[in-house]
């Protein structure tokens, strides 16, 4: 069995790390690359970067954020924001990127997961999908969560395996923030349709949450923001927690 991945987020807005609620009512968490160089020589498994900003303003990621973390840091980096083209990927993989989120362009069209997919290696590419609860069903949200696409989330996630996705990080914007736990329901629906990893987003503010995130919903890998920004607890605190619950997680030496 594989081992549980503990991702820090970053989210960044105009070169600073932010957190939210509900991807609203933005707080400052700090400078990017000095947060992910402590959280790698600080347990984290991977590191992801989302400039949340950049699909909304119709702006590039920030390459210089990631060429100057890709030179501190030496575990897997996941970079995504604004990415629409094959030439963004290019370039950030050359910055020093592991693997690209993308989200908006693939709602917009959805060949670009194939062409992506086929260009780069499967392994490379994640897609991003946010969703909110609308009645009795998800549905996913582009552009940072500000556009309703009317598309319904569990068919969209399908389609993303289809279309060639190696992985996918789930975020429930209803729980993004409020540290009231994952919405399992989506996240248990998600993995049990999917064969690829998932990466279980939003909600989290225990270490019980990290743990209902994998043995209820079957998370591939976990990821959190404000609970390690603002030093509720570290990594290594929930893969303690973890281990003595019989997950499997990878400790440093």
């Amino acid at each position: 069995m594989l081992k549980t991945r503990i991702i820090p987020c970053l989210d960044v807005k105009d070169g600073r790390v932010v957190k939210g609620i509900n991807f609203l009512d933005l707080v400052d968490a700090g400078d990017p690359v000095k947060q992910a160089t402590y959280y790698s020589q600080n347990g984290a498994d991977e590191i992801c970067f989302l400039d949340i900003s950049a699909s909304l303003e119709n702006r590039k990621t920030m390459i210089d954020v990631v060429s100057k973390t890709a030179e501190e840091v030496f575990i897997p980096m996941t970079v995504g924001g604004g990415v629409s083209s094959i030439e963004n990927i290019r370039s950030l993989l050359k910055a020093g990127a592991d693997k690209i989120s993308i989200n908006s362009a693939a709602i917009k069209d959805e060949l670009f997961i194939k062409k992506s997919s086929e260009h780069f290696g499967s392994q490379c590419i994640v897609v991003a999908v946010d969703a909110k609860k609308i009645g009795s069903n998800w549905i996913v949200f582009s552009h940072g969560g500000t556009v309703n696409t009317n598309i319904n989330a569990l068919k969209w996630l399908e389609n993303i395996q289809k279309l060639g996705a190696g992985e996918v990080l789930l975020t429930s914007m209803d729980r993004d923030g409020t540290k009231s736990g994952f919405d399992l329901d989506l996240l248990k629906a998600a993995t049990n349709i999917l064969d690829i990893p998932v990466i279980a987003s939003g909600g989290i503010g225990t270490k019980e949450h990290f743990f209902e995130g994998v043995s209820y919903g079957g998370a591939s890998a976990l990821l959190a923001a404000s609970v390690f920004h603002f030093n509720e607890f570290s990594i290594n605190d929930i893969k303690n927690f973890l281990l003595k619950k019989n997950i499997k997680v990878r400790i440093n030496e």
